[in-house]
C-alpha cells in the first residue's frame, strides 16, 4: 500500500512537470521527463501483487514418485529393454543393463530424463517413454468428531465442507470451526482455521476453501462435550416436579 502511494505521488510530480513544459512549448525537457518516466525504477503496482501470486507449477504440481509405484519403460529403438520397474522402499529402481538410479520425489518428465543418463552408457541418444502404470492415488483426510473419520480418495475437486459430508457429517458433539492442514512440496505444513459456521448460514462463502491432496481435515470437539465427562449426572437437575 506504501509503495503504491509513493508511486503515485512520485507520477503526479513527474507529470505536472512534463505538462508544465508543453505549456511553454519547451519539447526537449518535455521529452526528458517522459523519458525518465519510461524508465523510471519505482516498483509497479503490481510487483507486490505478482510475487504474492502462485506461479502455475505451483498451482498445479506435477505428481512426484512414491514408494511402490510401478512404471512401464518403453525403448521404441530398442525394444529389449522395454520393462516394468517398481520403486523400492529406499526409492530406487533396477534398471535391465543400467543399474540402479533413485527416482524418489522425482516428476515423470525428471524421470525420464535421470533413466536416458543412466542408458547413455549402453545406448547412443536413447529414446525413452515413461508411464506410470500404478502409483499413490490422491487422498484426503478427515479425522475428529465426524461420523466415518478415514482417508479418503479425492476423485475429483472437493471444498472442506463436502469432504466432511463425505466423512458422514459432523457429529453433534462437534465444533463447526475446523481445522485444515496441508503439506507443500517442500515439506512445511500449513495449518488454516476453517470457520465453517459462518459458511452454513449462507455467510463468509470463501471459508469453505478447495482441498487438496493430502490435506487432512481436523474437526475439534466442542467444550461444553470435554466439560460434560466430568460433571456428575445429578449436579444441577431438580427431583422435584415442576410447578407452572
Amino acid at each position: 500500500m506504501a509503495i503504491t502511494q509513493v508511486r503515485r505521488k512520485c507520477l503526479a510530480v513527474l507529470l505536472f512537470s512534463l505538462f508544465g513544459c508543453i505549456a511553454y512549448g519547451q519539447t526537449p525537457a518535455a521529452n526528458q521527463i517522459s523519458n525518465q518516466i519510461a524508465k523510471s525504477d519505482l516498483p509497479s503496482a503490481n510487483s507486490t501483487g505478482d510475487s504474492d501470486r502462485p506461479q502455475l507449477a505451483q498451482r498445479y504440481p506435477r505428481y512426484r514418485i512414491n514408494r511402490s509405484d510401478v512404471l512401464n519403460l518403453s525403448f521404441p529403438l530398442s525394444p529389449e529393454f522395454n520393462q516394468t520397474v517398481t520403486v523400492q522402499p529406499d526409492g530406487y529402481i533396477t534398471l535391465q543393463g543400467a543399474g540402479s538410479i533413485c527416482i524418489l520425489g522425482m516428476t515423470v518428465p525428471e524421470t525420464g530424463e535421470a533413466i536416458k543418463k543412466a542408458y547413455a552408457k549402453v545406448l547412443h541418444n536413447p529414446i525413452i517413454d515413461v508411464d506410470l502404470k500404478d502409483f499413490q492415488k490422491a487422498y484426503f483426510i478427515v479425522t475428529g468428531q465426524v461420523t466415518k473419520p478415514g482417508q479418503y480418495d479425492l476423485r475429483y475437486d472437493l471444498t472442506a465442507s463436502e469432504a466432511i459430508a463425505v466423512a458422514g457429517g459432523f457429529l453433534p458433539t462437534a465444533k463447526t470451526q475446523v481445522y485444515l492442514y496441508h503439506r507443500s512440496v517442500d515439506g512445511w505444513v500449513q495449518a488454516r482455521e476453517l470457520k465453517l459456521k459462518d459458511f452454513l448460514h449462507g455467510k463468509h462463502i470463501q471459508e469453505d476453501v478447495q482441498i487438496h491432496p493430502g490435506d487432512m481435515i481436523f474437526v475439534p470437539e466442542k467444550t461444553i462435550t470435554k466439560i460434560r465427562k466430568y460433571i456428575p449426572y445429578g449436579v444441577g437437575v431438580s427431583s422435584s416436579p415442576l410447578s407452572y
